[in-house]
């Protein structure tokens, strides 16, 4: 079958004249052939993502059209306004497949409302929203090495795509035929009929609106004298993050300048994620170099920011997604409750691969903790609910460990615009009142007790990959640990139970342990990948951190 569909393609007239070079190297290549063609890429509630190329596995023009021709069959049963907004970041094609999505949705007769220039995340899905949209595409693959590219689908709401209505698109897919099956128009043409339109200043000023009425201590950054490195990584942050911290008073910004302009290659690192040290080594040294007393750095999509702070010593530390969060929801509890803004009832979410310490945290200042399931559109699932009940303003905060950070309902996914904004306000804040972000999170371990949080993970690649991790989970709910390093499992919790746990089906598993150590399993959702959480509590970090190497070197022989 892969062959035939391979000679299908290279006889068609292919309008994207990267595609015919790639597949006719490959002609003598049988494994090289049955990976590009021997299955398609799935689409699914994070829509797609691939490597960019030739063929039903890989990300190109043809897969794109396809899935936007499933997605524009599914908006016509839909009602409403009929318009799909789309945004794209600077990943390679990022722009190209935009538009060629655009070109599919005005074909079938469905509005468009499109960035003139790449947007993140946060700006696709408060546009979403603000033109009343049935749905959003945003055109990334979020950290992914610089050869990927993908595909993320949005609903009405501006939450990524549920997955009835991501099953629905899907069957529609399906029914497309890849190369001759979505219908299109080219794009002036689309513009001319007014089928396609560009979003409009309105909008994103709107956004940035949103974004500024957030703050916690109004003001506060006009002067503080805060000093600050930002790295956009080559992605779309710089232009929405700038102007967004220009408008709150910080002035003394110093861009990386090999990760300033959009470059899809991402030449000075292998992933452009926040969350490892080789995509913010130049950003550390150029903070070092000007004494900053701040370090940012959003991915591609910038709907996640990584930060490193300045100790007393002059050094540098950078913090997790974890340490953060718990602070931006220390620094908003408080700030609030002392400016008399925190609602009635307040609400804060995060997911349940984030640091318990959380929990500890919002209990203090009266706010309810919800835990979701990993993935941001679940935090975005509970503002609904608030929503539905006419209480969306309980919302103060959302969170996951992997750098995503949300405060306010006026987008549904993270947002590393308004990060950056509260992460800046809040060191301006510790700043002026003689104190810092680092000497913040010692009080806040001090007074809850030093939690670490690690995440390790475990690579399977190749068309192997996944029936090895199906297999390894399937043989832990078989043979369940009785526990890690002699340290006793004495709560399994397994989130496919949605029965035991209340949350929808998940292939999740959460072991406590006798010590009060947590460790939990569970495959990614985007990449071939099994991650494990371990979550340790000591009377220091040496003695944290000696608990989670043991409880490590426990489970590599059961992933391996």
């Amino acid at each position: 079958m892969y062959k035939e569909m391979y000679e299908r393609w290279l006889a068609a007239d292919l309008d994207d004249a990267d595609l015919k070079p790639e597949l006719e190297s490959i002609r003598e290549d049988d494994a090289a052939i049955q990976d590009r063609f021997a299955i398609a890429l799935k689409f699914g509630t994070a829509g797609l993502r691939g490597v960019i190329g030739a063929g039903t596995n890989r990300m190109n023009v043809y897969v794109v059209r396809q899935a936007t021709q499933g997605l524009a069959n599914w908006v016509k049963t839909q009602g409403g306004t009929q318009t799909v907004a789309i945004s794209y970041d600077s990943r390679i094609k990022s722009d190209v497949f935009a538009k060629a999505a655009a070109e599919v949705l005005a074909a079938n007769g469905v509005h468009v409302r499109i960035y003139e220039h790449l947007m993140p995340v946060p700006a696709l899905s408060f546009a979403t929203r603000y033109y009343h949209c049935n749905a959003g595409i945003m055109v990334t693959a979020s950290h992914n090495p610089a050869k990927y590219n993908g595909y993320k689908a949005y609903g009405p709401d501006g939450c990524q795509m549920t997955d009835e209505a991501a099953d629905i698109v899907y069957a529609e897919i399906q029914k497309t035929d890849i190369l001759t099956g979505a219908k299109t128009m080219p794009f002036a043409e689309g513009m001319e009929k007014g089928l396609i339109e560009y979003v409009g200043d309105d909008c994103i000023n709107a956004l940035y609106e949103a974004i500024e009425a957030r703050s916690i201590r109004p003001g506060i950054c006009k002067t503080a004298g805060l000093k600050l490195v930002y790295s956009p990584l080559n992605g779309s942050g710089l232009v929405p993050v700038t102007h967004v911290l220009a408008d709150i008073g910080i002035t003394d910004v110093t861009i990386v300048p090999e990760q300033k302009d959009p470059d899809g290659n991402f030449p000075t690192c292998p992933y452009p994620n926040p969350e490892i040290f080789e995509a913010l080594r130049l950003g550390l040294e150029l903070a070092e170099k000007n004494g900053a007393d701040l370090m940012l750095a959003t991915d591609p999509d910038a709907d996640r920011v990584g930060i490193a702070v300045k100790c007393k010593d002059g050094s540098y530390e950078l913090l997790s997604g974890n340490e953060v969060g718990v602070l931006l929801l220390d620094y908003i509890c408080a700030g609030r409750i002392e400016q008399g803004t925190m609602p009635k009832d307040p609400v804060m979410c995060k997911s349940i691969v984030s640091t318990p310490l959380a929990d500890k945290v919002a209990a203090h200042y009266g706010v309810e903790c919800r835990n979701v399931l990993t993935g941001f559109k679940w935090i975005g699932d509970q503002i609904a609910k608030l929503e539905a009940d006419g209480q969306v303003d309980r919302f103060i905060f959302g969170f996951e460990e992997s750098y995503g950070y949300l405060a306010g309902p006026y987008v549904r996914d993270k947002d590393a615009i308004i990060g950056s904004m509260l992460i800046c306000e809040m060191a301006a804040y510790y700043r002026a009142k003689g104190s810092s972000i680092k000497e913040e999170l010692d009080r806040i371990y001090a007074e809850y007790g030093r939690y670490l949080n690690k995440v390790d993970s475990f690579e399977f690649p190749g068309l192997s990959g996944m029936d090895k991790m199906a297999g390894i989970m399937a043989g832990l709910r078989e043979n369940p640990p009785k526990d890690f390093a002699g340290d006793k499992v004495v709560k399994v919790t397994d989130y496919k139970k949605p029965e035991e746990t209340g949350l929808p089906a998940a292939n999740v598993l959460i072991y406590a342990l006798e010590s009060g150590a947590t460790v939990v399993v569970r495959p990614s959702g985007t990449e071939p990948k099994i991650k494990t959480y371990f979550t340790t509590l000591g009377k220091d970090l040496a003695e944290a951190q000696a608990q989670k190497d043991k409880l490590a070197e426990a489970i590599k022989p059961i992933l391996a």
